[in-house]
C-alpha cells in the first residue's frame, strides 16, 4: 500500500453508505488516473453519493446525465476534447450495473463498437440499490431483492458482461475490487495509457442492498474473490490473464455473510456451486490458451 498515490482527489463527506465499496472504488480509481479526469455518471447511487446541488465530492468535474447515455455522453465529451486536442484528459464513465448491463447496454455496446478511447467502469453492487433494490440482470441466482422476494427468487445465473464487451473486439477489459487494491490501481493505470474503449467491471459489496454489516464489505469482497464467484482477470487484446486464482473457497462462507441469501435452500446452495465450476471451467479453457 506504501506505493500507491497519496493524492486525496475524492473530498470527504460525501454520501456514501457506512461501508460502501462504491465509494472506495472511485477513491481508488482517482488516484490512478489523477485530476485530469471528467467522469460520467448517469441515475444511480454515484449520483447521490457525489452531493446535492452545488457539492462535488468526487473532486473533478461530473457530467450528470440519464440512465442509458452514460457511453454515449462519454463518447462525446471525449470527441470533443480531441477537436480542441487535449488528448491528455481521461473521460470516465462510471455507472452501476442497472445502467450497464440493462438500460445502458445499447450505448455502452455502440461505443465498444466505435472503440470509443473512453474508460466505461461498472460499479457492480447487483441490483438497483438507488431506487429500492429491484433485481437486475446482474443479481446473482437465488438473491433477494424487493422484485424477488422468497419465496420468489431469481433462477436464471447472472448475466456475463466480460464476455458481452469481449465480443466487440475492444483492447482492454478488466475486473476488479476494493478487496486487492493494488489491482484495481493497476487496471486503471493500464487502461489510462491504452487508447480505445476500456472496460473495468468493479464487485462493489453494498451494505443495505446485500443486508450485510458495514464492516464486513471487504472481507465480503475478497470472498467474492476467493469463492470464485467474482474472477479477477483482464482480457488484453483477447488474451486472457488471471489477475488472482481463488483459493475456491466454500461459497456457503460468503453466502453466509449477506442477508439476501439466507433464505436459500441446500439445493439453491449446491446450484451456486454448479454454476461456479461451470464458469471456471469456460475460462480456465481461454487462460490456457
Amino acid at each position: 500500500m506504501k506505493n500507491i498515490n497519496k493524492d486525496e482527489i475524492l473530498q470527504p463527506n460525501h454520501l456514501a453508505c457506512p461501508g460502501c465499496t462504491a465509494a472506495l472504488s472511485m477513491r481508488l480509481a482517482l488516484k490512478a488516473l489523477g485530476r485530469k479526469t471528467i467522469i460520467v455518471i448517469p441515475a444511480c447511487c454515484w449520483t447521490v453519493i457525489n452531493g446535492p446541488l452545488g457539492k462535488n465530492y468526487a473532486g473533478v468535474p461530473v457530467i450528470h446525465t440519464a440512465f442509458e447515455t452514460t457511453a454515449a455522453v462519454a463518447s462525446g465529451i471525449k470527441a470533443s476534447l480531441s477537436m480542441q486536442q487535449k488528448d491528455d484528459i481521461t473521460v470516465m464513465g462510471w455507472a452501476g450495473d442497472g445502467g450497464t448491463f440493462d438500460i445502458g447496454l445499447q450505448a455502452l455496446s455502440g461505443a465498444a463498437e466505435r472503440n470509443e478511447d473512453i474508460i466505461y467502469v461498472c460499479y457492480d453492487n447487483e441490483a438497483y440499490m438507488n431506487t429500492g433494490i429491484q433485481r437486475s440482470s446482474a443479481t446473482p441466482y437465488g438473491a433477494a431483492t424487493t422484485t424477488t422476494p422468497p419465496p420468489i427468487q431469481k433462477d436464471r445465473p447472472k448475466k456475463d458482461l466480460m464476455e458481452l464487451v469481449a465480443a466487440h473486439d475492444v483492447p482492454y477489459i478488466a475486473s476488479a475490487t476494493t478487496a486487492y487494491p493494488q489491482d484495481l490501481i493497476k487496471k486503471f493505470e493500464k487502461a489510462k495509457n491504452i487508447r480505445g474503449f476500456k472496460l473495468i467491471h468493479l464487485f462493489v459489496s453494498c451494505p443495505p442492498g446485500h443486508k450485510s454489516v458495514e464492516s464486513k464489505s471487504i472481507i465480503i469482497s475478497k470472498l467474492a474473490v476467493e469463492t470464485g464467484v467474482f474472477p479477477l482477470y483482464e482480457i488484453e487484446n483477447g488474451v486472457y490473464k488471471l489477475s488472482r486464482k481463488p483459493k475456491f473457497t466454500d461459497v456457503k462462507e460468503y453466502l453466509s455473510l449477506q442477508g439476501r441469501f439466507k433464505h436459500l435452500k441446500d439445493k439453491d446452495i449446491e446450484q451456486i456451486r454448479k454454476n461456479i465450476e461451470k464458469r471456471w471451467e469456460k475460462l480456465n479453457k481461454k487462460f490456457e490458451n
